[in-house]
């Protein structure tokens, strides 16, 4: 296993009270220590269902992130909607947790330097062995807090989207068992940290812009994603948010491109005229 660095306590102290081991933070850990006095959680009184459901996540110290170019945003008002990616990158048979965090590392150099972006696009990012990772930079803060990290992923939605990159490329193949599990359990903890019905809030990144992603397998499979989140919440008593109808920025559903472009980490558009972030 990587011997991964220790948090700092410029970020990483505010996690009092949270387990830490091998520069791994358990979710539920920092949702306890930083969301005790979340409007989100008090709300639906998640917190400590949601600490027992999380999964653990290796924050950016971990995978030696690059500082980003510029603040990041953060709103005080929680997303609305969950998204999954795919990264279109190759289906890799190295599960261990060094080609996760490289992973990491790829994709926020190719965001940074390729794409011009201030940052790692997404929040969140899943290997196809299962290790669960921080993108954008104050992620879990912000979660813990029942607040947003704005992040460049979905054209036109990021102010309401979280989104979740799952390494791979699902147009014909379905993701790893390990991979699979680790989404469940992280789509749980989202929605029970925002108080989001699953059925509601777990979307794919074709239902808001003109893309293959997730690709045809993944994004086939979001109805059991769906089913098995809400056994998750269930399970741990994670209360479940009312269905309700989306909003008029929610999905708009457009059609499938059948020429998209085919190139690693490119999956579809991912800032529009609406987005202020970058």
């Amino acid at each position: 296993m990587t011997n991964t660095p220790r948090p700092g306590l410029n970020r990483r102290g505010l996690l009092r009270g949270a387990a830490l081991t091998s520069g791994a933070v358990a979710l539920g850990g920092a949702l306890s220590a930083l969301g005790a006095a979340s409007a989100s959680a008090q709300a639906t009184g998640t917190g400590a269902s949601a600490q027992a459901a999380s999964p653990y996540l290796y924050w950016r110290g971990a995978w030696g992130a690059r500082a980003p170019r510029s603040p990041i945003q953060v709103l005080a008002n929680a997303p609305r909607y969950i998204v999954v990616h795919h990264t279109a990158t190759a289906n890799s048979t190295n599960y261990s947790l060094d080609h996760a965090l490289a992973l990491s590392r790829s994709i926020q150099n190719y965001h940074m330097d390729h794409n011009g972006w201030i940052d790692t696009g997404q929040q969140l990012t899943i290997s196809r062995g299962g290790h669960l990772m921080e993108g954008r930079d104050r992620t879990p803060e912000a979660i813990a807090a029942g607040q947003h990290v704005v992040g460049t992923h979905v054209a036109n939605n990021n102010s309401t989207c979280i989104g979740i990159e799952n390494e791979g490329l699902y147009t014909s193949v379905g993701p790893t068992q390990a991979l699979t599990n680790t989404l469940v359990q992280t789509l749980a903890w989202l929605c029970g940290a925002y108080g989001l019905n699953p059925h509601a809030a777990i979307l794919g990144h074709r239902d808001f812009n003109a893309t293959a992603c997730p690709g045809n397998v993944l994004y086939s499979m979001l109805p059991e994603l769906r089913n098995r989140v809400t056994q998750t919440m269930r399970a741990y008593d994670i209360p479940i948010a009312a269905h309700r109808a989306h909003a008029e920025d929610g999905p708009t559903y457009p059609a499938v491109p059948e020429d998209e472009p085919d190139h690693e980490f490119y999956h579809g558009p991912v800032r529009g005229p609406d987005d202020f972030s970058r």
